[in-house]
């Protein structure tokens, strides 16, 4: 008997200003997975379309989805893959880019292993399993529960804290060329709670404008140039604008100059300007006062894209800043987005 579903997660930015490691907002370019099983024992096969077709590995036990899903079932007592699994992944998500590409290749792989495995996991319990292949909040919780979010790491105990901090090696083992079904049966299990989360209020006129320069980074490189501490100024700088901006993005009418100003930040953006030619004149030269509609300017997560919340004159913001960039000699693609809801399965 042939059994389908799909699979539609988001993408993400994470940060939004001043709330670095803590806030995520979910954005309508989806990563979509069709899922098909069988009868037939037959190795797992994925194809591939959109952004990244040509990178991405089609090996079940390098390809990083696959990998995630197959930590969930042997978690939850299933040893390998259903029979026949085909799966044809169509990714609307650029890769390396700040959107939250890699969070939601971990959330569909969650997803894929609650559905092949028909555990019927909660979202609490499926966020434990995403934290333990991506250790940071912010992305893959926007893009399981979508919309405005705020997420921490709880304070676990000593038992538990353990469990939550093995090697991502060992959670998410590289399997060897010959790996088969009987190699890595016993990975960590998450335990309970590791991450908590709250959805903030958004007021359904702000759109997100994502100006994506024609280039990658690398997470790990855009955290390697952040400083190992901060000043109590900066710090609290950054809390106070958070606190205001939480509130802000849902009130109605929203109001341009207290959210242009609560999006600024001490914390991650002035370390990365010099990995993102353009930053800084965009964060200061494009205000609302210089483009009615424009809310604020951020780095969307790591970077490089910029996203700009605006409620009108979409056009004109992006094309300002498109000449920015152009003016390092950058070239940049550019879409205007809406808020987009948590991930779904749908039969």
């Amino acid at each position: 008997m042939t059994n389908s579903f799909t699979i539609r997660v988001p993408a993400t930015s994470a940060n939004i200003g001043p709330g670095f490691d803590v806030v995520g907002l979910s954005l309508s370019l989806y990563l979509t997975l069709t899922v098909t099983t069988g009868e037939t024992s037959t190795l797992p096969v994925i194809t591939y379309s959109g952004e990244g077709a040509d990178e991405v590995p089609l090996d079940p036990y390098r390809n990083l989805m696959t990998r995630v899903a197959l930590y969930v079932l042997r978690c939850n007592g299933h040893r390998t893959f259903p029979p026949a699994l085909s799966i044809h992944c169509h990714n609307q998500i650029p890769f390396g880019r700040g959107l939250g590409s890699s969070g939601a290749a971990v959330i569909a792989g969650v997803l894929l292993g609650d559905s092949l495995g028909k555990l019927n996991l909660s979202r609490e319990r499926m966020l434990d399993y995403a934290l333990m292949v991506e250790r940071h909040p912010d992305n893959v919780t926007a893009a399981l529960v979508g919309g405005f979010v705020g997420s921490y790491l709880r304070e676990l105990d000593p038992q538990a804290t353990e469990a939550a901090q093995v090697p991502l090696s060992e959670v998410l083992p590289e399997y060897p060329p010959d790996a088969g079904e009987n190699w890595g049966l016993s990975p960590p299990v998450p335990p309970l709670g590791i991450g908590h989360y709250v959805r903030f209020k958004w007021n359904s006129s702000i759109k997100a404008v994502a100006i994506i320069p024609r280039f990658e980074l690398s997470t790990a490189k855009a955290r390697a140039v952040l400083p190992e501490s901060y000043s109590r100024k900066d710090l609290v700088f950054n809390m106070q604008r958070l606190a205001v901006l939480t509130t802000a993005l849902g009130q109605t009418p929203p109001d341009p100059e207290l959210i242009f100003e609560a999006m600024k930040d001490r914390v991650h953006q002035p370390y990365r300007k010099t990995l993102i030619p353009g930053l800084p004149a965009v964060t200061s030269l494009i205000t609302p006062a210089s483009h009615p509609g424009l809310l604020g300017i951020c780095l969307s997560g790591a970077g490089p894209t910029i996203l700009a919340l605006a409620t009108h004159n979409f056009d004109s913001i992006a094309g300002k800043i498109q000449e920015i960039f152009q003016q390092e000699q950058i070239e940049v693609d550019w879409k205007i987005l809406e808020v987009a809801g948590g991930s779904t399965v749908d039969s």
